[in-house]
């Protein structure tokens, strides 16, 4: 039919109606559905379908091509089928060796179900045929027939699949209904689409959806060469890249200019590396990563990583330390200048410089500092390394979790880094360093790991000549390295990490003591600080005995330090306001700088009523002391605690009343009383087996109506049959005694040896009285013991 017969009569392709059939075989379609006017081959496979090719073909050879809704192999129901496709002849047909069967068809026109006839063995269906109208008027559809032309084109100039048959044809189609079904058939669109241009009976509808779908796929098409335009341009710059690099290397070869820096720079970390000589292993792992830099190309991933392991390896001191010469004399004046008093200490570490200088290969043991805050442990390990002429390094471990910090990150991980002790001789270069591992006892234990026991292999002798960091992945000799750990109380250090360490202890100083520190040090430091010349002012020697006591009562110096930086700050500011102040710091300058005295004297210091007693306690800042008090309630015997005491100080509470009770042998006194045991600054928590004897005296003392003897100050834990055992902590103890004028002190007789070892100047000006049982306490306490013993 000529394209100027259907202008003046689109209906007469509806009457082919006449010579189709009313009933014809169904061959259900899973993936896309056929156009009219299409000859194209189309695969059967073996079952059912093969015998209504066979019947079809016994006729006239019409079957009925229908789109899945679903892709099913079982029987299609006629809920899974659509209701309109196109009726098709069999030109011929192929029998497979598998069964199925290969048919060329010619597709014809589109069909609508009316009912299915037949569902097994053959799907028959009675069909109508509907008639192709126009919808619109004819310069519509030609309006829409040449837009769809020129989208068409435009997309045959994007997309490089299209083939000139396929533009030649859509030259030479010039009915619209073929047009739009042509162009729908070579677009790639999804299959419900496909079948919405099929049930468009209507030829308006039916260009104007494929219109839609063809621009979408247009757009697409674009969009999807611009992607490729970018990705081929950074191949091409890629490749463009790599030859440029070829041919520098090249030219360079030629001119004699040599490698690369980078791969002279690891040629000759190998060439170091075979000479000190290092383990075969080590060579043979760096000789691999070496051979894999120069491999790789240089805007890879993988560059990069083996580049910066590579760099960490040539930067580690692998060489053997050189033998330095220890001064004894040189290392005991630089502890004598740093450090003011402390001569048990400095002592100690005297005698490990000389054990390292009879016996340089000898690695000793792991110093720790235990001491309460401000007593300037860290200030002593910097000394240590001042004297042994060694590199300092200072790593805080304090509230680390992740046992990556110690050993480091495998190189798997992104971002992975070597650990901060493999970190740290890479920064001083030097094997021998002085590594401080401060806060030791703060270090705690998390979902990443246990870095306390990543510590042990750092930490013994034995072990750490060969240690491995993850990140590194080879063995490093650390045995050279001198560990110096800090810790305000060596309690919550593991046991196991703790026996390959040797402690040393730090107690707090004494008013004395940190008099004397201020003068020499503190007063020129904060003077200097803060802009000012410390010659030009003074301060008498009580007055920093006030400001010592009144403003900076604590074991170490840190506060006395802030305190005092507070004072000049405000000389400074009246200095730079030009504002009268007096040269001369007084007493009463004390009070306008920094305020009234935060601790007063005597106060809670003094037992001055039945049932208190003063004892001395120890805690992480140092020593303390504690009044305990007692009072008298409504009850029957029972005992009620005060003031955040821990399970140890309530047990020793409960040992005390029982041993009172049967001490006295009296038990009218307790029998419609209860006794209240507090102790003051209920805010701060308290522990520890030291206040048995303490607690005992305010017990009694309340019960028998008599104050303690005063200025006696106790320590000492007891047991129910009044035994006096010993006790830790005695030095801080009693220089929290004479920090608050305490002048005498009971405590265990089996804490002599330790008393022994505390130096003459600390022991100065008390009177000190080891006791075995608790009669000497009461003795010592009341005078005469008046009590109903047993």
């Amino acid at each position: 039919m000529e394209s100027n017969e259907f202008w003046e009569n689109p209906n007469k392709l509806a009457r082919l109606e006449d010579t189709l059939p009313k009933q014809i075989f169904l061959l259900p379609i899973k993936v896309r559905p056929v156009f009219p006017g299409i000859i194209t081959p189309l695969i059967v496979p073996p079952g059912r379908f093969i015998q209504s090719i066979e019947e079809s073909s016994k006729g006239a050879g019409f079957l009925g091509l229908i789109l899945l809704k679903e892709d099913e192999s079982e029987l299609p129901s006629e809920d899974n089928i659509f209701q309109i496709g196109v009726v098709a002849r069999i030109l011929k047909k192929i029998n497979l060796p598998d069964g199925g069967m290969n048919i060329l068809v010619n597709t014809i026109q589109r069909f609508k179900i009316n009912s299915i006839h037949t569902k097994e063995p053959m799907l028959i269906a009675n069909v109508a045929y509907p008639e192709e109208e126009l919808g619109t008027s004819k310069n519509n559809i030609k309006a829409l027939m040449r837009t769809l032309l020129i989208l068409t084109k435009e997309l045959a100039q994007n997309n490089p699949l299209f083939t000139e048959d396929m533009k030649l044809t859509m030259m030479n189609v010039n009915e619209p209904a073929k047009m739009a079904d042509f162009v729908c058939s070579i677009l790639n669109l999804e299959k419900e689409e496909y079948q919405s241009v099929i049930e468009a009976i209507h030829i308006n509808d039916r260009l104007e959806k494929v219109l839609l779908f063809l621009k979408k796929e247009i757009e697409l098409v674009v969009l999807q060469k611009k992607i490729q335009e970018q990705i081929n341009d950074k191949i091409d710059n890629q490749q463009r890249q790599f030859f440029l690099r070829e041919q520098l290397k090249a030219i360079q070869q030629e001119l004699g200019v040599g490698e690369d820096k980078t791969e002279q720079k690891y040629d000759k970390l190998l060439t170091r590396l075979k000479a000190i000589p290092v383990a075969d292993e080590i060579i043979v792992e760096v000789e691999r990563e070496i051979d894999k830099f120069k491999n790789s190309d240089p805007i890879s991933s993988d560059y990069n990583v083996i580049r910066n392991y590579l760099d960490l390896v040539d930067s580690l001191p692998w060489e053997k330390p050189a033998l330095k010469d220890i001064n004894l004399l040189h290392a005991k004046k630089v502890l004598n200048r740093d450090h003011h008093k402390l001569e048990d200490v400095k002592e100690r570490i005297l005698e490990f410089l000389a054990v390292h200088k009879l016996n340089p290969k000898s690695k000793g043991s792991i110093l720790c500092l235990v001491g309460p805050p401000g007593v300037g442990k860290t200030s002593i390990a910097k000394s240590i390394a001042e004297a042994l002429g060694r590199k300092f390094y200072r790593f805080s471990v304090g509230g680390v979790r992740d046992e990556a910090e110690i050993k480091g990150h495998r190189r798997t991980y992104i971002g992975a880094m070597p650990g901060k002790l493999i970190n740290a001789l890479k920064i001083t270069k030097e094997r021998d360093t002085v590594i401080l591992l401060d806060e030791i006892d703060k270090m705690s234990q998390g979902y990443q790991g246990d870095p306390q026991a990543a510590l042990l292999e750092v930490l013994d002798p034995e072990q750490n000549f060969n240690f491995r960091d993850h990140y590194l992945d080879l063995p490093f000799d650390l045995s050279d390295v001198l560990f110096i750990a800090t810790a305000n109380t060596f309690e919550p250090i593991p046991r196991v990490l703790l026996d390959r360490m040797e402690v040393i202890q730090l107690s707090g100083y004494i008013t004395e003591e940190k008099v004397q520190i201020f003068q020499k040090y503190l007063w020129s430091k904060i003077f200097i600080k803060n802009g000012l010349n410390p010659d030009s002012f003074s301060m008498k020697k009580e007055t920093v005995t006030l400001l010592i006591n009144s403003y900076s009562r604590e074991s170490g110096l840190r506060g006395l330090e802030k305190t005092f930086d507070k004072l000049v700050r405000k000389l400074a500011l009246k200095q730079v306001l030009k504002e009268k102040y007096s040269k001369e710091i007084r007493e009463k300058d004390l009070v306008e700088y920094l305020g009234p005295p935060p601790f007063v004297d005597d106060r809670m210091t003094i037992p001055k009523v039945p049932g208190t007693a003063l004892g001395l306690a120890w805690t992480n800042a140092g020593g303390s002391t504690l009044l305990i008090e007692a009072v008298l309630i409504p009850g029957k015997g029972g005992l009620t605690l005060t003031g955040q005491m821990g399970k140890m100080m309530e047990e020793s509470a409960n040992i005390a009343l029982s041993f009172v009770k049967n001490y006295l042998n009296n038990d009218l006194l307790f029998e419609k009383k209860a006794i209240h045991l507090h102790v003051p600054d209920g805010a701060t928590p308290k522990d520890g087996p030291s206040a048995g004897i303490t607690m005992a005296t305010a017990i009694l003392s309340l019960v028998t109506n008599r104050v303690v003897n005063p200025g006696f100050g106790m320590t000492g834990e007891l047991t129910l049959t009044g035994e006096v055992l010993a006790i830790g902590g005695l030095r801080e103890k009693i220089v929290a005694a004479k920090r608050v004028g305490i002048k005498k002190i009971i405590f265990p007789k089996d804490n002599e040896k330790a008393f022994q070892e505390i130096p003459d100047y600390v022991k100065k000006g008390v009177s000190f009285y080891p006791v075995t049982r608790f009669e000497e306490v009461e003795t010592l306490l009341f005078g005469k013991s008046k009590s109903k013993k047993r």
